[in-house]
């Protein structure tokens, strides 16, 4: 619940930022339209479009829509690409629920005096398995992915060893 929050208000706040450059972006284009154009121009010639056809194509996209084409040619938002807070949340949700499959199902499953060493053995084994499993089907260096994954394994080490510290089972 706690990851989920927290990529709703991290989204929501990128979504904020989206809203308020629109916002910008509409004020211009009501105050300064000649200048939007020239900026939609130029933005176009720095892609690698002739002065000309950049010019023409700016002026057809803002006749169609001045906002939209400054958005996704400006500001880079994209319908594909909007913050989506909610969708965010759900998918962090998601996320974190399957990986905590196996930490959780060890734990209730191991004998208590093992609970620990088997918790930390079979999270450190998914870890492995899953950035496998995920670079087999990107196709991408199974081993680099694998090896990323044992960043997992650190993060356990340096809580039990902060637990340590303060006399804190972890």
């Amino acid at each position: 619940m706690s990851m989920a929050a927290g990529e709703y208000v991290s989204v929501q706040s990128w979504a904020d930022t989206e809203a308020a450059d629109l916002a910008v972006e509409r004020q211009e284009l009501e105050s300064e339209p000649a200048h939007e154009l020239e900026e939609l121009a130029h933005i176009y010639v720095r892609r690698g479009l002739s002065p000309a056809l950049a010019r023409e194509v700016a002026e057809q996209l803002h006749a169609h829509d001045a906002l939209g084409a400054h958005a996704r040619d400006e500001l880079g938002i994209t319908e594909m690409l909007r913050a989506r807070p909610l969708q965010a949340a759900l998918a962090s949700a998601a996320a974190f629920t399957a990986g905590a499959v196996l930490p959780i199902g060890s734990a209730v499953l191991a004998p208590v005096q093992h609970v620990a060493a088997v918790t930390s053995a079979v999270t450190l084994a998914g870890l492995l398995l899953s950035g496998a499993g995920g670079a087999a089907g990107w196709r991408a260096d199974v081993a680099r992915r694998a090896a990323r994954r044992l960043l997992g394994a650190l993060a356990m080490a340096a809580s039990h060893a902060i637990g340590g510290l303060f006399n804190v089972a972890i």
